[in-house]
């Protein structure tokens, strides 16, 4: 029987959840079943990339033009060269990721006459706190419009697929919930892991990962920190990440002498997560945020914004403490898990069972090669 052909666009391999889930998919698919194609472009100079810094054993081909930011020179570029791997591949699937690769990979297929099937994942959205009304309108309108011409539409969670369901994307039926799904390198014990950072053992450790972009709100955190250390001052802080706010946040950690370290792009995660006590998100929106299902999986507890489908990975008062978006708020939580070492304890045991259950990567996988069997019906 021939092999379910599967061609996957990505705008770019950025450090970072869609570079983590399909990096998984290209390495779990099984090969007697799936033969996988992976296009992408280039990161920008302020990103890490993520197949060079942590899967360089994922294959891709790399298009001049894909990227982060829309650009009618550059997409102008990308697509015939979408057009031309979907004619020499023949794929019966082509699945694109993120909001542009959507935009042209889709494009190209139509514009290429292929009868592949098309399936996109929604590893989050661009509806809330991204651009201004009237841009907003336009993505919603872009979306709906390629929703139309699309297969199946995958959201990382049923949040996701209420939103874009709410903006008039797609139809129900369309809607595929396929949650993310990943493993963990081993967690050094946590005087090692804070001897490679050069931390102290005997202080607590808050981090935060995460890319320093506006949507992540770093100002929310700093604002955070500070009110925590009025009550908390031995409390640490530290930041895994970069991006465009990086600068500014340094020159507040300057000005105001927050007890933040940052540590910027960092490939061993699973250090930074030995080393600490208590992972906090602040952001104005997110999909199904990996960083947050990468402390449950290291047994932390985790403080965030009810954001998103940030509820369908934290259990309020059970894995983790939910919150407004208010820095008041997450401080008081930050406190609350500091000062009862018991409670922090007992949810960062009940996050890990949780996500041990509901977030591995062979559930990922399983879930894939099912949407793609289901779609490529009969012998192709």
């Amino acid at each position: 029987m021939t092999k379910i052909r599967v061609l996957r666009i990505i705008a770019r391999m950025n450090v970072g959840g869609p570079a983590v889930q399909i990096s998984g998919l290209m390495r779990g698919l099984d090969p007697n079943l799936f033969e996988q194609r992976l296009i992408t472009g280039f990161c920008g100079d302020e990103e890490a990339d993520y197949l060079e810094t942590q899967a360089p054993d994922v294959l891709a081909t790399r298009i001049v033009g894909l990227g982060r930011a829309l650009s009618m020179r550059d997409d102008s570029k990308a697509i015939p060269e979408i057009i031309r791997q979907i004619r020499e591949f023949k794929p019966h699937i082509i699945h694109t990721h993120t909001a542009k690769a959507g935009v042209l990979g889709r494009v190209a297929a139509k514009t290429s006459l292929t009868q592949s099937k098309l399936v996109h994942t929604f590893h989050g959205h661009l509806l809330h706190g991204y651009f201004s009304p009237r841009k907003t309108q336009l993505v919603r309108g872009v979306e709906s419009f390629l929703a139309k011409g699309t297969d199946k539409l995958v959201a990382v969670g049923p949040q996701v697929r209420d939103d874009l369901l709410g903006a008039k994307v797609g139809r129900s039926s369309q809607y595929v919930i396929i949650p993310p799904g990943l493993t963990l390198g081993t967690i050094p014990k946590k005087f090692e892991a804070r001897k490679i950072l050069g931390l102290p053992t005997d202080v607590t450790v808050v981090s935060f990962i995460g890319r320093l972009t506006g949507i992540k709100r770093v100002d929310r955190f700093a604002d955070a920190v500070a009110l925590v250390s009025q009550s908390l001052p031995g409390v640490k802080f530290l930041v895994a990440g970069a991006g465009d706010q990086e600068a500014g946040l340094a020159e507040r950690i300057r000005r105001q002498d927050l007890p933040i370290t940052l540590l910027g792009w960092r490939s061993d995660i699973e250090v930074i997560l030995g080393a600490s006590d208590l992972l906090v998100l602040t952001s104005d929106n997110e999909g199904t945020p990996l960083s947050l299902i990468q402390a449950a999986l290291a047994g932390l507890p985790v403080v965030a914004t009810n954001v998103g489908s940030v509820k369908d990975v934290v259990l309020d008062g059970t894995t983790g403490l939910l919150c407004q978006k208010d820095p008041a708020e997450i401080a008081n939580a930050i406190i609350t898990l500091v000062n009862d070492p018991a409670l922090s304890t007992r949810v960062g045991a009940a996050a890990k069972e949780f996500a041990e259950g509901h977030f591995g990567v062979s559930r990922l996988v399983a879930d894939h090669q099912k949407l793609y069997q289901d779609l490529i019906k009969g012998p192709v």
